[in-house]
């Protein structure tokens, strides 16, 4: 564990500034609700970030170059924490848009900053190791926070504040602890259509993912109010579904590696369609089989980024990775940014029966591409992989930033 000793203040930023995202997440959801704000009106907000996001990512790499990474973390955690502060001060759902736009932005310039950082500070024969801790504290934090709703309630400016104050905290370990910083990224050329080329089953998947899962993280709170949780309830019900995303995470990582690829993501989404389809029509308005569900939608649901990624990496050359994960990263932002606008209508208008009848339609037509997609291309030889638990240990949609491995792969 020696290894990890130097990035425990790294670490401990990444866990307070997780957290309070993470808790930004679900809280604006519940209080946009509370102040009377329409599901459709919500997922507009959620879009707010999912399209500031996109954008911070295409320009991240040049901010780092060219201040460095302690100055581009401090920079935009600040920005964060002025914009939580700012949505306190003024509930008005265009308002909100804006700030959600501009949190976007900053927040991931900020994972993409701490996760360079961390792959920059350690060596091939740890980096596994490593990021499974950085998952783990991933993990942690973003359940720990769901609970700060129940226990501080969401009338008032007291979460908005406690938001800002965990984005500004993240500041302190990271800027003391160590004077080192890693070089700045080299530059890259953004190509959208090549990134098509090399995988285009990894681009409908990371499409499909940000069309279901982004939905998930911000109107989920809103299906579990409509069908009478407590604020409580709510808090474990979206924490389950996190959790649930990293039971499968590695075991389906080791069989993809072991098998074609393509193989684990086609059944992993037949998992994900049966559970969001018991979601819809058999657990009802009851607590516990919902919880349970969640847990389980989530474990095979909230994988598959990982996988699509790992499968586009297998058939990108030496140099293209930067490119590939880069460019998934927009697609799903793409699919991120329509997902909560599309399930709120669906919600608002056909109840909350319609949300996960909504992820499991999107979840089939992906299933209908993975099988075209197994008939009209060999897989690659597993001997040929060398993206492996690097890949595993990146889930969801919100860690796959930056991601630069250094061993050769083979276009089949």
């Amino acid at each position: 564990m020696s290894h990890i000793r130097p990035l425990v203040p790294l670490l401990v930023t990444a866990g307070i500034l997780i957290g309070g995202n993470g808790l930004q997440g679900t809280y604006i959801a519940l209080r946009g609700t509370a102040e009377g704000f329409s599901p459709s009106v919500v997922g507009m907000v959620g879009a707010g970030y999912s399209i500031g996001f996109a954008i911070g990512c295409i320009y991240v790499t040049r901010l780092l170059r060219a201040i460095g990474h302690i100055r581009t973390f401090s920079a935009m955690a600040s920005v964060a924490a002025v914009a939580a502060i700012f949505m306190s001060m003024i509930i008005d759902p265009v308002f909100w848009f804006a700030m959600r736009f501009v949190t976007g932005i900053a927040v991931s310039s900020l994972f993409a900053t701490v996760e360079s950082w961390i792959n920059a500070k350690v060596t091939n024969e740890n980096r596994a190791r490593t990021l499974s801790i950085y998952r783990f504290v991933d993990l942690g934090s973003v359940t720990v926070a769901q609970y700060v709703i129940p226990t501080v309630g969401i009338e008032g400016p007291i979460i908005f504040n406690i938001i800002a104050i965990a984005l500004t905290l993240s500041l302190v370990p990271i800027s003391v602890a160590d004077k080192s910083s890693p070089a700045p990224p080299e530059t890259m050329t953004f190509d959208l259509r090549a990134v098509w080329r090399i995988s285009p089953l990894a681009v409908v998947g990371v499409i499909a993912i940000g069309l279901s899962m982004a939905a998930f993280r911000n109107i989920g709170p809103i299906y579990a109010e409509k069908i009478g949780m407590s604020i409580t309830s709510i808090a474990t019900f979206m924490s389950a579904g996190i959790i649930g995303g990293v039971v499968l995470q590695y075991p389906l990582g080791v069989y993809s590696d072991k098998l074609d690829r393509r193989r684990v993501i086609l059944w992993t989404t037949v998992g994900s369609i049966i559970t969001g389809a018991y979601l819809s029509f058999g657990a009802g308005t009851n607590e516990t089989a919902n919880i349970v569900s969640v847990f389980l939608f989530g474990a095979f649901s909230m994988p598959l980024y990982s996988l699509c990624s790992a499968h586009g990496n297998d058939y990108a050359k030496e140099g293209e990775h930067a490119l590939v994960s880069a460019g998934l990263l927009f697609y799903w932002s793409i699919g991120a940014t329509i997902g909560p606008l599309l399930a709120s209508v669906l919600l608002q208008y056909l109840g909350p029966r319609a949300f996960f009848a909504y992820t499991s339609f999107i979840f089939a037509g992906f299933l209908i591409f993975t099988v075209l997609r197994m008939r009209a291309r060999p897989p690659v030889p597993p001997a040929q992989r060398t993206w492996r638990f690097r890949s595993l240990l990146r889930t969801s949609a919100y860690f796959n930033r930056l991601a630069n491995p250094s061993d050769k792969d083979e276009r089949k």
